[in-house]
């Protein structure tokens, strides 16, 4: 983090089948070692076979699914004289949509067995569901904000 001035968030260009930047930015966090031309042979692949199965538009299925992960509510460590409080806080709508997709890549990339795109798929039905790894998570964090709601007012 920079001391002096803010960070310009970078626009990203849209995704080429959907003209989604939102996609877009999923294909670029699935993407490992550059490989953008595999991540979206995978995304795209997977994003059918979850679309199909849900008997869903693509688009609106993936939109779905990532806004049933994305938290509300988040803790962070505030110390306050010597103590260590975690002090619950909402998370920005740009935040929420980042972990929800870091949550859902790494939860498919944890599952056995399977090529990329069926464990992709899987976790993208899950999540649309509201099942699922990504939904347990975003609940666990809202417990997390829930139990420390007592020190709410160590919030800056």
């Amino acid at each position: 983090m920079p001391r002096k001035k803010y960070v310009k968030r970078r626009d990203v260009s849209p995704d080429p089948k959907y003209q989604s930047e939102e996609v877009q930015k999923f294909i670029n966090c699935l993407m490992r070692k550059g490989k953008k031309s595999l991540a979206q042979t995978i995304f795209y692949e997977a994003i059918e076979i979850a679309s199909k199965r849900a008997k869903e538009e693509p688009l609106a299925f993936f939109k779905r699914a990532i806004e049933n992960v994305r938290p509300l509510l988040e803790v962070k460590a505030r110390r306050v004289g010597g103590a260590t409080y975690q002090v619950p806080r909402e998370v920005r709508m740009q935040r929420g949509t980042s972990l929800a997709m870091r949550w859902i890549i790494n939860f498919a990339r944890g599952r056995k067995g399977l090529p990329m795109e069926e464990k992709l798929a899987a976790e993208l039905l899950d999540a649309f569901k509201g099942e699922g790894n990504g939904i347990r998570k975003k609940e666990e964090t809202h417990r997390m904000a829930e139990a420390n709601r007592a020190f709410a007012h160590y919030r800056w």
